[in-house]
């Protein structure tokens, strides 16, 4: 079937895009990532929506790399970008072979770590024994450094993707979305048997995944993306953007970065949406996330291959007591940068992908908004 404007639309609107019976795989669920991006969503868009010949699918807020490994199952060229340094640790990781050495080097690190009788120093960080027991940080600070110590780029971030895994289980933290202190009863030994555990998951998890073609993530603010950021023209864009005063991932992952020696306070002054924006003196408005998305869009309207589709999955805002239909502001600024809007979908969000601050952010139901240029 020729898809045009008006049945592409048909057969957009026609699909069930709750995905109710939707189950995260295991690649996916090696690494806690609040408000994930379910596979279903990119999965299905890329087997309906035609892609230009010679393009590649981007994800301008790629988070945990969900649609660059659909893109990869695809046999489609993809690029992630991401501020969040977690964000890009995990996609990398996701989408690249495991070396073969990495979970001997793993098993290493373990034996060293169960063995290690000398002094160490524990990082500067903030309310750091509130959050961690002193063994926890004692056994934190020996795992991360024999991993430092490791000088092969990739088996290095897929050390440290199985740190990050855990950082949050073995702290005092009730929940990756939920800050609230409880008694933890976990110890050194702990920290390192949980990071052999996670190292033995992945291999696992990779050992069953072909890799076909090429994924690459990059490390920067999505609002200063520039042409030359791009391998090839843009086929598809799948994406699901930070949205005003809804979740804050910076905050989500906050010990992770400061643990493997990144700087979240930079995140956060940076990240789209994050709460704190919201609830300052002369703080943002929805104003502000439109000039955010518009520079966005100038960027994507001039490195989309003609007939490329544009596709932002979103949610509604809350702000200071007003609901914010951010659906309505991509279609438009979409509109205003000559792309067609093809159609608005809505959608239920399952609960369990909801995340605290809820009481502000209140969000039951979010929408797939599709643009073609």
């Amino acid at each position: 079937m020729i898809l045009t404007e008006t049945n592409t639309k048909e057969l957009l609107n026609d699909l069930d895009w709750d995905f109710a019976g939707s189950k995260s795989e295991t690649i996916h669920s090696l690494h806690p990532y609040p408000a994930k991006f379910i596979s279903d969503i990119p999965r299905t868009l890329i087997n309906i929506l035609p892609i230009p010949k010679n393009t590649l699918i981007l994800d301008p807020f790629c988070g945990s790399g969900v649609t660059l490994i659909e893109a990869q199952k695809a046999g489609i060229n993809s690029l992630g970008v991401d501020l969040n340094p977690i964000a890009c640790l995990l996609s990398r990781v996701k989408t690249q072979p495991l070396p073969v050495n990495f979970l001997s080097t793993a098993e290493k690190i373990f034996e060293k770590c169960n063995s290690y009788r000398g002094n160490i120093s524990i990082p500067n960080i903030p309310n750091l024994d509130h959050w961690f027991k002193k063994d926890i940080q004692v056994g934190l600070a020996i795992l991360l450094k024999n991993i430092n110590s490791v000088s092969e780029g990739s088996v290095s971030d897929a050390l440290k993707f199985c740190v990050s895994s855990i950082i949050v289980k073995v702290s005092n933290q009730d929940s990756d979305t939920r800050y609230a202190a409880i008694e933890n009863t976990w110890g050194k030994k702990d920290v390192f048997a949980l990071f052999l555990q996670v190292a033995q998951k992945l291999q696992k998890a990779k050992d069953s995944f072909l890799y076909s073609t090429a994924s690459s993530v990059l490390n920067k603010n999505s609002l200063l993306l520039k042409k030359t950021d791009l391998p090839q023209k843009i086929g598809l864009v799948i994406t699901s953007p930070p949205y005003p005063n809804a979740y804050e991932y910076w905050l989500y992952h906050k010990y992770r970065m400061w643990w493997l020696g990144y700087d979240p306070i930079n995140v956060k002054e940076q990240e789209i949406g994050a709460r704190a924006h919201y609830f300052k003196k002369n703080h943002q408005t929805e104003f502000d996330f439109m000039d955010q998305m518009d520079s966005l869009f100038t960027f994507l309207s001039a490195g989309c291959a003609n007939e490329a589709f544009i596709c932002f999955v979103i949610g509604r805002s809350k702000i200071h007591g007003r609901i914010i239909e951010n659906e309505n502001i991509i279609a438009e600024i979409g509109e205003k940068k000559g792309l067609k809007h093809i159609t608005t979908i809505e959608r239920t969000i399952k609960s369990s992908r909801k995340s605290f601050n809820l009481s502000h952010a209140r969000i039951k139901e979010e929408f797939i908004v599709i643009l073609q240029k």
